[in-house]
């Protein structure tokens, strides 16, 4: 069980698998920081200086020693854009990396031959079947 292990935390997409994870915790945490620091602050300029983060609906006000409850909704509005903003950073690289892919298909590698179509392999083949059929 150990070994199985071993060559299972060993194998390569393992490894990449864990570096993405790391990249991923801090690209999120630029994002954050990205949205909190300079885009909210815009918009709150923009929308005579109200602040996101202060945005909420009182359900019901401090009383005494009783908290106030509230719906922070402008603190949600700040991580919904958190989350498209990823998201789109995502779409952004798979679709770069997708295109690559496609690009080393169609393009083979220099020296090696050229693969035969499925049209020319079915000639082939349908060529090969009339021959047997004169003998």
């Amino acid at each position: 069980m150990l070994k199985d292990f071993k060559e299972f935390a060993l194998k390569g997409n393992v490894i990449d698998l864990a570096v993405g994870v790391i990249i991923g915790g801090a690209f999120g945490k630029i994002v954050t920081s990205l949205v909190n620091d300079l885009i909210m602050p815009v918009f709150g300029f923009l929308m005579s200086g109200m602040d996101f983060k202060d945005m909420k609906y009182v359900m019901s006000p401090a009383v005494g020693d009783k908290p106030e409850s509230a719906i922070l909704y402008g603190n949600f509005i700040q991580n919904v854009v958190d989350f498209v903003i990823i998201a789109f950073s995502i779409f952004i690289v798979i679709r770069i990396i997708t295109k690559s892919r496609k690009k080393q298909e169609t393009n083979p590698a220099p020296g090696e031959p050229p693969k035969p179509t499925e049209q020319e392999l079915l000639t082939e083949i349908r060529d090969l079947l009339k021959s047997n059929q004169g003998q």
